[in-house]
């Protein structure tokens, strides 16, 4: 089962970049490495001040390896998304014992949100390997493992991926009362190789911002980027008081988990309350300390995101399966999960009653292989109840990676339009005017320019309805190469996935050969 699950992330790893952030990331990193420039973050042609450089780092390497493509770019996220599963198991199993650690990874490399993250690269893939990774050996007390993870983790995230690291101890040593390991001085020795091993982090930082604060960077001079390391990317989000704010709301993941952890949300919230029903009777606090420490600090914050969960998810998995192995009702657990296969059947079907993608034959014929498996699974009562639950797991994301999301991306412009130009135009730079496609500069093979105004010359413009027809009217003589339809891909709406209102919730983007007047 667990090859399976790993496979359908895998079909995720050839699908299109989405914009804006994964595009902006893969883009970021392209930068490095065609300009041999490993220190310096660079979008849009200027200083990026927001994520550290861990990952960015890591995409670089794999297209030095692989080249600029999508496979290259969510390889690495893919391995340390690995990493998560192999010390899920491995601190499951020095916790609860091989069944719990087997279910375990099967619930972790199920959950939807990181099946989604798979095919949505952002930094969160990484993440959530090296925090449990980092969890695992500073358990085992190992500390040059467990700090050297951590440290990763750091320069992904910033200083707030120590949250559910740090909380995995101290709720450990508070409720078993250890108050001698909760001020050990291993955790100073820990903090003090954390620190050492974040200086390529801060050394870029430095040279990038703090040595030349002549630059403009959020609309000001004099900006520290070890500051912003430290404490506005994080403790600025938090209180909302930093130069990128958001709006919070306290309830956001008690009902984002809802769908975020499907197919085993509502086992998760009964095992939470049963795990703390029964607390006086537990022998770990690890993943209860690490899970609801960084959920409580999600909730407060006024900057959230679905995909800010994921870190915690491996230690969601082994409190779920904790509590199936040991503690579900037969019952309870067949009528709860067949439930949910059911809406999963429904939203499949909806999905592809209402969307209508392209058939391609290879990810039917997956798809009916996996629906055959999950009729003639030969096991009984919950072992059978649980893989169905995964194989339904599946059968979704081979449609959403086999067929809903291919076909979804055709509407993102900016890729449609990269990948025409490489195989017809062959070459030629193209400027961007009143539009910008992160995913048009990494994907097209050509220079992607940006302009404030049209070039004298002619030049090939990438371009909006309303800017278009402002060219037009401004005597330039154009003639319209091709017609691309365009949609934000990551926020789908009701009217673009309903196939009889979709032309209605599309804009047009066009490529133009502009002459001169």
């Amino acid at each position: 089962m667990i090859g399976v699950l790993i496979f359908m992330h895998m079909t995720g790893l050839p699908i299109t970049i989405m914009e804006p952030d994964g595009a902006l990331y893969a883009g970021i990193a392209k930068h490095m490495v065609q300009h041999h420039d490993y220190l310096n973050l660079v979008a849009d042609g200027h200083d990026w001040l927001d994520k550290p450089h861990f990952p960015f780092w890591m995409a670089a390497l794999s297209y030095l390896l692989f080249g600029f493509t999508s496979f290259s770019y969510k390889l690495p996220a893919f391995l340390f998304l690995l990493l998560g599963v192999v010390y899920t198991y491995r601190f499951a199993k020095d916790l609860y014992g091989d069944k719990v650690a087997l279910w375990a990874v099967c619930i972790f490399l199920s959950a939807e949100h990181l099946v989604i993250s798979s095919t949505d690269v952002r930094a969160e893939p990484y993440l959530t390997g090296l925090i449990i990774a980092s969890v695992y050996h500073l358990y085992k007390r190992q500390l040059l493992w467990g700090a050297s993870f951590a440290a990763c983790a750091v320069m992904t995230k910033g200083p707030f991926a120590l949250v559910p690291i740090g909380f995995a101890f101290i709720g450990q040593y508070m409720c078993t009362r250890q108050w001698k390991e909760l001020f050990h001085w291993r955790w100073l020795v820990a903090g003090l190789l954390i620190l050492v091993f974040i200086t390529p982090e801060l050394y870029a930082l430095y040279q990038q911002f703090d040595a030349h604060p002549e630059k403009v960077v959020f609309g000001q001079t004099d900006v520290s980027g070890i500051r912003f390391f430290f404490w506005d990317s994080q403790f600025g989000r938090f209180m909302n008081n930093g130069p990128i704010r958001g709006h919070g709301d306290p309830s956001f993941f008690l009902h984002t988990v809802l769908w975020a952890f499907l197919p085993w949300s509502l086992l998760l919230y009964v095992a939470v309350v049963n795990f703390i029903r029964k607390r006086r009777s537990a022998t770990e606090y690890y993943c209860i300390g690490a899970a609801l420490s960084t959920f409580l600090l999600f909730s407060l914050s006024k900057f959230q995101l679905p995909h800010y969960l994921n870190i915690i998810f491996p230690f969601f998995a082994i409190l779920t399966s904790k509590y199936i192995v040991e503690d579900v009702r037969e019952k309870f657990f067949r009528i709860t999960q067949h439930i949910l296969i059911g809406i999963m059947g429904v939203a499949i079907i909806a999905i592809w009653a209402f969307y209508r993608p392209e058939i391609h034959f290879w990810a039917v014929g997956l798809i009916v292989m996996m629906i055959a498996a999950f009729i003639w699974l030969p096991l009984t009562g919950t072992p059978r109840v649980f893989f169905r639950t995964c194989m339904a797991g599946v059968v979704l994301n081979l449609f959403l990676n086999g067929l809903f999301y291919p076909d979804v991306l055709r509407y993102q412009s900016g890729s449609t339009a990269a990948f025409y130009a490489n195989k017809e135009l062959k070459g030629g730079a193209i400027g961007c005017y009143g539009v910008n496609s992160y995913a048009m500069e990494y994907y097209l093979d050509a220079p992607l320019l940006r302009y404030d105004t049209i070039p004298g010359g002619p030049s090939l413009i990438f371009t909006n309805m309303e800017h278009r027809d402002s060219i037009i009217a401004r005597g330039y003589q154009i003639r319209e190469i091709k017609t691309f339809s365009q949609f934000p891909v990551t926020r789908l709406d009701l009217q673009f996935v309903n196939f009889f209102t979709r032309k209605s919730a599309l804009d047009k983007r066009f490529l133009l050969l502009v002459e001169t007047f």
